[in-house]
């Protein structure tokens, strides 16, 4: 009887210590992962949270670099052999047979363009380069009337139409620039591999755009720095949690120059064909997607406060603008933004 008791409490003692040990290894939170890299002419960060053993960094890291790379070669307008600038350099007006990617940007620039009046416009890269914000230089004047006007004329979402995985162009020097909305697409395009990996904790960004889902490291909720519309210094305007969605913000405080006392920004309005000459100086949306948020995001700078502010609300988008008024930065924000973007 003794020599049983000892058996059993040993037993007992060893199924105590096994118990114990599940119980430790269940409760190790998994670790926060953080990658990073170059693409786009800009860089890209992604962090998530997994505790399975199958996902390997490095194999993570791979597959988002190959895919960001053949996005790349999709819609670049600095690779001379991307579809895109293959596009562009061709002359022809017979459709251009394009991947399944270029086609579903280009087509939801085209409906954005169509909701906002033209306002975005991924035609108007002929008048960014005029004003002196593409690759070439400054200008040494003020472009004119006239070569403004010479320009609009090939200018014009119109004149762009895709369907069936083909781009048609309707003048021969059309140029599309996707800038305005590619990083958002690829931001969702990186978020759902790791959709497709069963990780549904994470933070994507690329150029500022990003991402969120779930939350990060210790059940914290991912919280986003909006940036101050200052050219000077990196400063925080407001921090936001923006749960489950996609942030973007545009800005013109970055890429501008000054001639003889006017400020002339990179953000062209297609309507006047020069650069805005408004107070808003900085958009953000909230949105599911980061395509949408990225497109919108500029869309609303173009138009300026009053005319950004009747539209989001109208379209009931969660949307910041941040305007500079007597040397100061005043906030107006739409409903949905204040019912989702808690800080």
């Amino acid at each position: 009887m003794p020599k049983f008791i000892q058996s059993s409490a040993i037993l007992k003692l060893w199924l105590a210590l096994i118990g114990l040990a599940f119980f430790v290894s269940c409760s190790q939170a998994p670790e926060q992962t953080n990658l990073s890299g170059k693409t786009m002419g800009t860089t890209y960060h992604v962090s998530f949270i997994s505790g399975d053993p199958e996902h390997v960094p490095e194999e993570i890291q791979a597959h988002i670099d190959g895919l960001l790379a053949q996005i790349n070669s999709q819609m670049s307008t600095y690779d001379p052999n991307s579809e895109l600038s293959r596009f562009n350099a061709s002359r022809q007006i017979t459709p251009f047979v394009v991947s399944r990617s270029l086609e579903e940007v280009v087509k939801r620039a085209l409906e954005i363009a169509e909701e906002t009046g033209g306002v975005l416009d991924v035609t108007v890269g002929p008048l960014v380069n005029l004003w002196g914000f593409g690759p070439q230089a400054k200008p040494e004047q003020v472009p004119s009337a006239e070569a403004i006007a010479d320009l609009q004329d090939q200018v014009g979402y119109k004149h762009l139409s895709v369907s069936n995985h083909q781009l048609t162009k309707s003048h021969p020097e059309l140029y599309v620039d996707l800038s305005t909305i590619a990083k958002g697409y690829a931001v969702d395009r990186v978020a759902r591999v790791l959709e497709q990996l069963e990780i549904h904790n994470y933070l994507v960004e690329i150029g500022g755009e990003m991402r969120v889902k779930g939350s990060k490291a210790g059940d914290q909720p991912w919280r986003v720095a909006i940036e101050k519309p200052v050219s000077s210094e990196r400063a925080v305007q407001r921090i936001i949690e923006p749960k489950n969605m996609a942030v973007a913000t545009s800005g013109d405080y970055r890429n501008f120059y000054q001639e003889e006392g006017v400020r002339y920004s990179h953000i062209i309005d297609p309507r006047t064909g020069k650069p805005i000459q408004h107070q808003l100086v900085s958009a953000t949306v909230l949105a599911e997607t980061c395509m949408d948020a990225d497109a919108y995001a500029t869309a609303l700078l173009v138009m300026g406060t009053e005319e950004a502010l009747a539209f989001a609300t109208r379209k009931n988008l969660a949307v910041m603008l941040v305007t500079r008024e007597d040397d100061a930065f005043k906030e107006y924000t739409t409903p949905a933004f204040d019912e989702i973007a808690v800080d």
